[in-house]
C-alpha cells in the first residue's frame, strides 16, 4: 500500500475533489481492504490486505458534537443523499455525527458499512447493488 496515495485519497474525500466511486476505486486498486472513519478522534484509518496500516486525519472543524442517541432514520436519509444526489462527504459527516455516528468501518471487498453509535448501536448498509439475497 502506497501511504502517498492512500493520503491523496483521502484529502480528496475532505475537498470533495473526486467521485467517491472514483475514490474507493483508488483504494481498492491500492491495496486497501477496508477503512475505519472515526468521528471522536476525526481520524481515517487505512488498512491494507498485506496488514499495513495508514491514518489521516479528518480534519473538519465544523462537525456538530456526536449525538448520544442514534437515528438510524436520519442515518439511513444521509446514506441516501449522498448515494443518490451526490451529497459531500463534509455534509454526509455533519448529518452522521447529528444521528449519532461516532465512526464507521467501510469494508470494501466486503462491499457494506458498518456505522456505530455511542450505546453501542449499529446499522450495517450494503453498497448499492451488493446486498446478497440472504442478508
Amino acid at each position: 500500500m502506497d501511504a502517498n496515495k492512500v493520503l491523496k485519497a483521502a484529502q480528496a474525500t475532505l475537498t470533495g475533489s473526486m467521485p467517491f466511486p472514483e475514490i474507493v476505486a483508488r483504494l481498492i486498486g491500492n491495496g486497501v481492504e477496508y477503512y475505519y472513519v472515526d468521528y471522536a478522534s476525526r481520524l481515517f484509518t487505512f488498512y491494507s490486505t498485506e496488514g499495513a496500516v495508514v491514518q489521516a486525519p479528518l480534519s473538519f472543524e465544523d462537525l456538530p458534537a456526536i449525538s448520544e442517541d442514534f437515528d438510524k432514520a436520519s442515518l439511513r436519509a444521509a446514506i441516501v443523499d449522498s448515494q443518490q444526489h451526490g451529497q459531500k462527504f463534509r455534509d454526509f459527516s455533519k448529518r452522521a455525527v447529528a444521528a449519532g455516528v461516532q465512526g464507521y468501518f467501510a469494508f470494501l471487498r466486503g462491499q457494506r458499512v458498518t456505522y456505530f453509535g455511542r450505546q453501542g448501536d449499529q446499522h450495517t448498509e450494503w453498497f448499492p447493488g451488493a446486498k446478497p439475497s440472504d442478508a
